[in-house]
């Protein structure tokens, strides 16, 4: 029975406190997410605190943890359940996702169904798992964090979305424009054990979800999924390069050695050329961070909802 038919289910054994749904700005907008997020309140018994313009998703969560809660249940995508587990990290409250930004990667890669309903079912039968997190100097990410010119394009679409409003074919424009503007490739020093090794690339991406990596045929999955990192440096010096590796990233027959070099390792730390302020992007968020990014895995737990396992 999923919660869409039993509108009478109550939260399971684990959740020793009331259940908190935090919904990013962004949900409940439209009326479809809108009645996604009341059936779940509903069948959960929650209660929902939806985050207001200009409010914290994290300030949120971390109140909700302080407040007694048994469960937080983050609604919305990968960005917002980044906010929402750098919060509980190291406490006590766990965390469940419910799915509803573009990609889901996160949650999907939990084992979580794309339909929130149905994957709010299997969070309330779920399983506690305490996880240690992906950290780029103090900054938690999940999924994946990159520098070079895959911020470029964030940064891009973030003006452009501004200007223009929230539109695909605008997200495409901003790829474009990105390229467009590309000159030269990073210098970078990438260390991880081995003694550093100095690259001219047009992006790093630091991996830390299998799922994501298999979905586009990448290399680097047994790394993640024993509790480390796959490391990308695109082979791209010049715009035409750049391109061209690309579109096998995009078309998923991007290869070792001809389009990237993979790098598998527990940390590892990247210095760019000149010790100058850095574009980096973290679960589709941005920031800029200076000096030495120091990447490895957090000391603290996270209490991480997975779904239940079946019986064989």
């Amino acid at each position: 029975m999923t919660l869409a038919e039993d509108q009478s289910a109550t939260p399971g054994p684990d959740w020793d406190g009331p259940i908190v749904m935090v919904a990013n700005p962004g949900s409940g907008r439209n009326s479809r997410d809108a009645e996604v997020i009341d059936r779940v309140k509903e069948a959960l018994g929650a209660e929902l605190r939806l985050v207001g313009k200009g409010d914290d998703i994290a300030r949120t969560a971390r109140k909700a943890s302080k407040d007694g809660a048994g469960l937080v249940l983050s609604c919305g995508g990968d960005g917002t359940a980044m906010a929402i587990a750098s919060a509980l990290l190291g406490t006590n409250t766990p965390l469940g996702v419910l799915p509803m930004g573009t990609f889901n990667y996160f949650a999907r890669g939990l084992g979580l169904s794309e339909e929130p309903v149905e994957a709010a079912e299997q969070i309330r039968t779920g399983e506690v798992h305490e996880t240690r997190l992906a950290k780029v100097n103090d900054q938690v990410f999940l999924n994946n964090v990159s520098i070079g010119i895959y911020p470029a394009i964030l940064r891009e679409r973030e003006d452009i979305y501004a200007r223009w409003g929230r539109r695909r074919v605008l997200a495409y424009w901003s790829v474009i424009k990105a390229f467009l503007r590309f000159r030269k490739p990073l210098k970078v020093t990438i260390d991880h054990g081995q003694g550093p090794q100095t690259h001219r690339t047009a992006m790093v991406f630091v991996g830390r979800s299998a799922y994501q990596f298999a979905r586009f045929g990448l290399e680097g999955t047994d790394a993640i999924e024993q509790g480390g990192f796959a490391v990308l440096v695109i082979k791209a010096g010049t715009r035409w390069q750049l391109f061209r590796a690309t579109t096998r990233l995009t078309l998923r027959t991007a290869a070792v050695g001809k389009d990237y070099e993979l790098i598998e390792t527990d940390a590892l730390t990247i210095e760019v050329e000149g010790g100058r302020r850095t574009l980096i992007a973290y679960d589709g968020e941005k920031r800029y961070e200076s000096g030495t990014l120091r990447i490895a895995m957090s000391d603290e737990t996270l209490a991480l909802v997975h779904p239940a396992h079946e019986a064989e």
